[in-house]
């Protein structure tokens, strides 16, 4: 896709910063620079787990051999086909209901595409309730979002820009903040730690996935910390969160509101020399309003504290400011996972379809009857729309039945990552190109997709490990990097590969 970004931040800088962004499970440092969210760990690389290169199906090895060799406790399903004919070549627990994790956003994918189009774009303005005299607007000035999922701070430094060029210097009412585009809704999912990133609060306004950067150095006996909306370029404070040192062993993080604030406190035993890491957001639209107010005082303009409105804003606009394509912002939510994204588009999506969902449970609920309705779906039950959640089940047979009917010259294999034979070895060595989801969850890992072998021949494919007993009995003070969880995704992961090994082996003519 060629469509301009809306960030001036540099892709190559927020990508790098992403992958190389876990966090260690008993310190408090994380990457120092990432504006992308990192994805769900995936663990360290896998040892191959491969079906037999000798080319014919009696040399590759039964599917038994594999799931027995992969020593995965939970339960395993996977269904292959023909990506044209549909034809099933090979299933296992076909029906059963499993976990997707991530996968689950292909389905979201599918259901924004159809309701907002790929050439939808979201609109983030600055809009006055009076005219301007002197640089001063007579009345006050609005900050609206339209949903935009990746608003970044880069992004509002060139609205503040704008605006200046417009002559303004002031407000003579109020600096007004409006997210009412979209439900505001506190986090994706209750049952993860409450210091992890790719769990923020979403709204119609939002600013850097909704994370705020923290980072602290050691000064003397103790430590000095920042909070900021953190780009490659600017790093306006802001005043809705704070965080405290205390002298604890355990837990590592807590989190409470209170006077308008997200209120955090660090264990100072997990903070080493110094680092930093992002933390998530409950107030995302106080968020950008505080992080814009430093952006325009940096280019001469005196705005008053932002405070929220949840009245529609009226008046005229001054700045707007386009987001990429859909396609271009579903493409980047395929490849890094992000969850606050796939939240985003996919209540925008529902509400484009004359709906208002409140909560991420009744937009899930639209978007599994359409997947009925369209695909004939009949497993289908999201609770949410990245699949954070774990209670989220579809089948094997249902993830391939749709992939099939999206074909595999469909929008939806465009926008997925594509993996070339041999990279990472997840196409199995030598055999398949192959572009595909994955999903990882504690205990539960996934992939699907489309894969072309050798020979020419299209298959799509649909496999779910997991064991959701030993994924509900992980504390919650372990929920961010769990005993066993690393080794565990290794062994699915090869197992995953060794299937499409033999895939590509005895289906690829």
């Amino acid at each position: 896709m060629k469509t301009p970004d809306p960030f001036t931040v540099s892709r190559r800088w927020m990508i790098g910063a992403l992958l190389a962004s876990a966090a260690a499970p008993v310190l408090a440092d994380a990457p120092s620079r990432s504006l992308v969210p990192r994805p769900r760990p995936q663990g360290a690389p896998t040892p191959s787990l491969q079906a037999p290169q000798v080319p014919g199906k009696a040399a590759s090895a039964s599917v038994q051999d594999l799931i027995t060799a992969a020593q995965l406790s939970g339960l395993v399903g996977f269904v292959v086909a023909d990506a044209r004919s549909g034809e099933v070549l090979e299933q296992v627990n076909a029906t059963l209901g499993l976990p997707p994790a991530s996968v689950a956003k292909t389905m979201t994918t599918l259901y924004a595409l159809d309701a907002l189009g790929p050439s939808h774009r979201f609109i983030t303005w600055l809009l006055a309730t009076g005219p301007v005299h002197n640089g001063v607007i007579a009345g006050d000035l609005i900050l609206g979002g339209g949903g935009d999922p990746t608003l970044s701070t880069d992004g509002l430094a060139k609205m503040a820009k704008a605006l200046k060029a417009q002559g303004v210097t002031g407000v003579a009412g109020r600096f007004l903040v409006w997210g009412g585009a979209l439900p505001q809704i506190e986090r994706i999912d209750r049952n993860q730690p409450e210091q992890v990133a790719y769990n923020p609060a979403i709204g119609g306004l939002n600013l850097n996935f909704n994370r705020v950067y923290f980072e602290w150095k050691r000064a003397g006996s103790g430590y000095s910390t920042s909070l900021d909306a953190r780009s490659e370029r600017h790093r306006p404070a802001v005043r809705m969160a704070s965080i405290r040192v205390v002298a604890r062993p355990a837990p590592l993080y807590t989190f409470a509101q209170g006077n308008g604030v997200d209120q955090w406190t660090v264990a100072e035993s997990g903070l080493g020399k110094g680092g930093s890491r992002w933390l998530p957001v409950r107030q995302p639209a106080l968020y950008a309003g505080q992080a814009f107010q430093g952006l325009a005082a940096a280019f001469g303009i005196r705005l008053p504290d932002p405070r929220e409105t949840t009245i529609a804003p009226q008046g005229t606009v001054l700045v707007k400011q386009a987001s990429a394509d859909l396609a271009t912002i579903l493409k980047d939510m395929l490849r890094f996972s992000t969850n606050m994204t796939a939240e985003i588009i996919g209540l925008a999506a529902g509400r484009a379809r004359g709906d208002a969902p409140e909560s991420l449970t009744a937009s899930a609920a639209l978007m599994n009857a359409w997947l009925g309705r369209t695909y004939g779906l009949t497993s289908a039950r999201f609770v949410d729309h990245s699949g954070l959640e774990g209670a989220t089940r579809i089948a094997p047979a249902d993830l391939v039945q749709a992939l099939v009917l999206a074909g595999p010259a469909g929008p939806l294999r465009g926008l997925l990552r594509s993996y070339a034979p041999g990279e990472e070895d997840m196409a199995a060595g030598r055999a398949v190109q192959m572009a595909a989801k994955t999903g990882t969850l504690n205990f539960v890992s996934s992939l699907a997709g489309y894969a072309t072998s050798q020979g020419g021949r299209d298959l799509v494919f649909a496999i779910l490990c997991a064991d959701a007993t030993r994924r509900d009995q992980v504390p919650m003070a372990e929920r961010e990097m769990p005993e066993g969880g690393r080794a565990w995704a290794k062994r699915a992961r090869g197992l995953q590969r060794a299937l499409i090994g033999r895939w590509a082996t005895v289906y690829g003519a």
